[in-house]
């Protein structure tokens, strides 16, 4: 039994880990500001939800588990508010977001990758 809580907790731990590499990740590729903290903060709620549930679990029902379930639940709360805040405070002062692909050269926004021949689909 032991040895498949340590199963389940480091699965969990290792799909937090991965969820928040994601989340860096998608920090350093978009293209503005607020499509990076819509990244960030939602693979961060999950990233650090998941290694908090990895950590319950191989805990077991304990005073620290409840502790962690508690960090948790403030986690759930605080972390999307403060994202909203910080894109709503970009807003305010004036940055819009990228609506268009920041590589397109010509500024169409098509697809410049297949190129038209004819009738043919």
């Amino acid at each position: 039994m032991a040895m498949l809580v340590d199963i389940f907790s480091g699965l969990f731990i290792a799909l937090g880990v991965i969820a928040l590499l994601i989340g860096s990740l998608g920090l350093v590729r978009l293209p503005d500001l607020f499509s990076r903290t819509h990244a960030v903060g939602m693979m961060d709620t999950a990233g650090v939800g998941l290694i908090i549930l990895g950590l319950i679990v191989h805990e077991g029902l304990t005073l620290i588990s409840f502790k962690l379930a508690l960090v948790g639940i403030f986690l759930f709360f605080t972390s999307p508010i403060s994202t909203h805040a910080v894109a709503q405070g970009a807003f305010r002062s004036g940055l819009r977001p990228v609506t268009h692909d920041p590589q397109d050269k010509d500024g169409s926004g098509k697809d410049d990758t297949r190129k038209n021949h004819g009738d043919a689909p």
